[in-house]
């Protein structure tokens, strides 16, 4: 083997190193990266039941709808069910709220009836995002995880394989949604939020 040859060789073992560094790195970042789009989801969620159960306490709504959403809140924060059926079940207890007939006007003119329905909204719409742009993170891993070099030389490590988080979400029938365009929730649409980098 000549000079050249052996410099070539350990070109080639250089440039391959540096790949494959390179590419267990950016599994390692997307780990972060669903590691904190998990956080913010999580303090989404937190959220949504905090501003819940300042509306269902606040006096604005009737007995019946209040208990409604207290029950879904405890249900939430109990523990007892899988998270995404509790959480679910919140959605659809403010659905069956913010969806009855002459809901808002029934409550026009109380004291705050308006400020917390707008923090309900807001809230919801944030877990809508939070949701989207952690299954994003979580889709964008296992398709890195999946890439045959990744499989052979196990560069994500011991690292868990990060798992989507499956939830009822919409504030507004599907059906609604459908007709009024595919907004899922009772809001103007938001812009358009961008997927975690992916790697091709």
């Amino acid at each position: 083997m000549t000079v050249t040859d052996v410099i070539i060789v350990l070109a080639v073992a250089l440039l391959v190193g540096v790949y494959v560094s390179w590419r267990a790195g950016r599994i390692d970042r997307l780990h972060g990266r669903v590691d904190m789009a998990r956080a913010a989801l999580d303090a989404a969620l937190l959220r949504r039941s905090a501003v819940a159960f300042e509306l269902a306490s606040s006096g604005v709504l009737d007995p019946a709808t209040s208990l409604l959403l207290a029950g879904a809140v405890h249900g939430v924060r109990g523990g007892d069910r899988p998270r995404d059926l509790a959480e679910s079940d919140l959605t659809k207890a403010l659905r069956a709220a913010f969806g009855q007939p002459d809901f808002r006007p029934s409550l026009s003119g109380k004291d705050g009836a308006d400020e917390l329905l707008a923090e309900v909204e807001a809230a919801a719409h944030q877990v809508f995002l939070a949701r989207k742009f952690y299954n994003d993170a979580v889709s964008a891993t296992k398709v890195a995880r999946r890439r045959p070099l990744s499989r052979v030389l196990r560069l994500a490590g011991k690292a868990a394989i990060p798992v989507y988080f499956e939830m009822d979400d919409s504030l507004v029938e599907k059906a609604l949604s459908r007709r009024n365009g595919g907004q899922s929730l009772a809001r103007p649409a938001a812009p358009a939020v961008m997927a975690w980098p992916y790697d091709g």
